[in-house]
């Protein structure tokens, strides 16, 4: 039975500095975006419709501030609605924590529509280029949770030989270390998928559906390895909040790659 390191959140301190690891860990993924986005871009049915690196960091720009917006929204109305409604000045705490990966997922949806607008591009031609260039933030992510000993697993069986006793939760339980199925699952895994099937053309809008479905299916069973939040427990069903997330996200992106097979505007890049 393995235990957490607790590692020290604080990767390095000049003077009063401090750099946190999931600092660290968000920079990571910003750096790969730019990366992959700039290769995305160069693919033929990309650079035929003008696509060029400028447009990466544009997009990454507003990104950020759709992933931190939306998770913080997210966070507020899907989990905790009541006690921050009755105390407004905390959701600008962020400090403290609380982010929504699925809040994130809107907030990013909303500042890509702007980017679009602004652009003269259609929506999901930028969705299919920001699609598979996403799951290695999440996997960055996932690393800086572990590396903080959070979002722990839910009790695992002692003789599996990677189950982890989390001392952060308070208890010598041993548990699924989630933050690594959740880095394996819609990290890594999920990345090498999309980013296989969106190397050829496909109808405008079917990478992003992948995407959707991906994640959502992949965050699914995660959740069944991941302790659910306290405050909420699991809800109806047996299912986590995260879970109930997933199933609206499943769906629309099962219909969305549907219905753009069936109504191509074009190909991704056209």
């Amino acid at each position: 039975m393995l235990v957490h390191p607790q590692f020290n959140p604080v990767a390095l301190s000049i003077g009063p500095l401090q750099i946190h690891w999931y600092g660290l860990t968000y920079l990571a993924g910003f750096l790969l975006f730019l990366y992959l986005g700039g290769r995305r871009v160069r693919l033929p049915q990309f650079a035929a419709a003008g696509w060029t690196r400028r447009d990466v960091e544009d997009i990454l720009f507003l990104g950020v501030l759709g992933v931190v917006l939306g998770g913080r929204l997210g966070y507020v109305l899907f989990y905790k609605p009541a006690e921050y409604f009755a105390h407004p000045a905390e959701i600008f705490m962020v400090w403290q924590g609380g982010m929504s990966f699925h809040g994130g997922l809107l907030g990013v949806m909303a500042a890509m529509t702007w980017f679009a607008r602004s652009r003269g591009r259609p929506f999901l031609q930028v969705m299919d280029v920001v699609a598979p260039c996403v799951p290695t933030g999440l996997a960055a992510g996932r690393i800086g949770n572990f590396i903080n000993g959070e979002l722990w697993g839910r009790p695992a069986d002692p003789s599996l030989p990677w189950a982890m006793v989390f001392p952060e939760s308070g208890s010598l339980v041993p548990r699924h270390p989630s933050e690594i199925y959740e880095f394996l699952l819609e990290g890594v895994l999920l990345f090498v998928l999309l980013w296989w099937y969106g190397q050829k053309e496909r109808a405008r809008g079917q990478v992003a559906a992948a995407f959707l479905v991906g994640y959502g299916v992949l965050r699914f069973i995660a959740e069944y390895f991941r302790e659910p939040d306290s405050f909420l427990g699991l809800l109806g069903l047996g299912l986590s909040m995260g879970q109930w997330l997933c199933l609206p996200m499943i769906a629309a992106g099962v219909a969305l790659w549907l219905w753009c097979g069936r109504h191509p505007a074009g190909r991704a890049g056209a």
